[in-house]
């Protein structure tokens, strides 16, 4: 019994720890941002990764449909927002445990490259979102030729 204990007590701390992560990643946000968070708004989870021709963007958004989602754009940051709404259960139920979030979400995304924000697309299957911005092509450091002509 106390082996069963000790494991769950764990997982337990385990939860709490993944929960301390991802508020203190939304309040280093709120403060990047400059804007403080919105009581009553979660924030969904993503990853992001950059790829030689894209940045993609992975938000997990179980439970939420497409026409419940708000994505806009802009050349230096994307904002996701929306609702979940809670699905009434049939029958008579109990909840024992509830860890889902429900209501008003809110995600901002800094991007740190030069994106074609007509060419992004996003799809949402199995309740991921998933986001494809195409880069710009860099022109820092681009080598230009310049032609010098001889005055007389």
């Amino acid at each position: 019994m106390i082996v069963r204990t000790i494991g769950l007590k764990r997982i337990e701390a385990e939860r709490l720890r993944d929960r301390l992560g991802r508020m203190l990643a939304a309040l280093q946000e709120a403060l990047a941002d400059g804007a403080a968070a919105t009581p009553g708004v979660w924030s969904p989870t993503f990853d992001l990764a950059e790829g030689a021709e894209a940045v993609h963007i992975a938000i997990e958004l179980p439970g939420v449909r497409a026409e419940e989602i708000e994505l806009t754009l802009t050349n230096t940051e994307l904002r996701l927002a929306g609702q979940k709404k809670r699905r009434a259960l049939r029958g008579s139920v109990t909840h024992l445990c509830s860890e889902r979030s429900y209501g008003r979400f809110s995600r901002m995304i800094t991007l740190h490259w030069p994106v074609r924000v007509r060419g992004a697309t996003a799809a949402l299957k199995d309740g991921l979102l998933t986001v494809r911005l195409p880069k710009l092509a860099e022109r820092r450091g681009a080598e230009f030729k310049v032609e010098v002509k001889e005055q007389g």
